[in-house]
């Protein structure tokens, strides 16, 4: 069981890192459009992992709920519940990043940037009081000797490594992502500033 939910995680991961650009990411952006739309290409693939993850553990949790008893049956009925609210979570938030423009100003984007960023670490967080109480559910059913929250506890320690992982590397692509914005903020200005001395000429 451990082994095939280690090579379950690790697969993801690694379809995590192949699915998320690096094209536009090497290129120079060189205008708010582009960086919205990195930044909004990176939260819907995020939430398409977020959604497979959520459907393999549902369909893994349904069968193993029911031929399996004990621990085992704790364990898929944990990964299966708690994963029906993930792909609600998925699908809310790939539907959310369609319907962002990317024709923002300035101030709109830096604010949309700051607040994903801010959401992610907020997530971290919480990722680690999962995992917390995944154990504390562990120590309990051993200590009163109830195998099915046994299972409960393993299975939130599992899904709460998964979402630390998914949002730590997740806030690091945003992290890295936002520093961008100190090389476009230079050219707007300059834009700017042409543009005054240009409608100044024309006033004159």
């Amino acid at each position: 069981m451990k082994k095939r939910t280690i090579y379950f995680i690790s697969a993801f991961l690694f379809a995590f890192i192949l699915v998320f650009p690096t094209e536009l990411a090497a290129q120079n952006l060189n205008t708010i459009q582009d960086f919205n739309f990195v930044r909004l290409d990176y939260n819907q693939k995020g939430m398409l992992i977020l959604g497979f993850w959520a459907i393999s553990n549902i369909i893994w949790g349904g069968i193993g709920m029911t031929k399996a008893q004990g621990q085992s049956k704790g364990f898929h009925e944990m990964n299966f519940y708690w994963n029906l609210v993930n792909l609600l979570i998925a699908s809310i938030g790939y539907w959310q990043a369609q319907q962002e423009v990317l024709d923002l100003n300035i101030w709109q984007t830096i604010e949309n940037q700051q607040s994903i960023t801010k959401i992610l670490w907020l997530n971290f967080g919480l990722d680690l009081g999962y995992i917390a109480c995944g154990f504390f559910l562990i120590e309990r059913g051993l200590r009163k000797t109830k195998l099915r929250l046994v299972g409960f506890g393993k299975s939130i320690v599992i899904q709460g490594l998964f979402l630390l992982i998914f949002d730590g590397i997740l806030v690091g692509f945003h992290e890295v992502h936002g520093r961008v914005l100190s090389d476009i903020l230079p050219l707007i200005s300059l834009i700017s500033n042409d543009f005054y001395n240009l409608l100044t000429l024309s006033q004159s």
